[in-house]
């Protein structure tokens, strides 16, 4: 079983820059457990928001529109660490954000870190 622990988030200003990191851990820890590492987050009120994956083996990445350009995912095999660089922060990327693994041959992600709050001033 996989468990991921995330960390980086904080409280920042307009325009700043925030790198979060995301380290698996585990008794037995297996690349096939997650294949796929991705970033979410949710807003106040609002509903989890998927935002980025990278695919494992060969670092292959994958954004939604919105945050293209801004937001890189990168991952350390080496680490078992998955990162997301968030440049050019706005208020309203303000939200818990959260990293998730899905496991090879599954179409959802299924273990789930704790989030890390992120919280940008105008």
């Amino acid at each position: 079983q996989v468990q991921l622990v995330e960390s980086g988030g904080g409280l920042v200003q307009a325009g700043d820059s925030l790198r979060l990191s995301c380290t698996a851990s585990g008794r037995t820890l297996r690349t096939v457990d997650m294949a796929y590492m991705g970033w979410f987050r949710q807003a106040p009120g609002k509903e989890r928001e998927f935002l980025a994956r990278v695919r494992w083996d060969d670092a292959i990445t994958y954004y939604v529109d919105s945050i293209k350009g801004r937001f890189t995912i990168s991952r350390d095999d080496a680490k078992y660490t998955v990162y997301l660089q968030m440049n050019k922060l706005k208020p309203e990327d303000t939200a818990v954000y959260y990293c998730a693994a899905r496991r090879e041959g599954t179409s959802t992600f299924n273990t789930w870190g704790q989030g890390t709050q992120v919280t940008v001033s105008s």
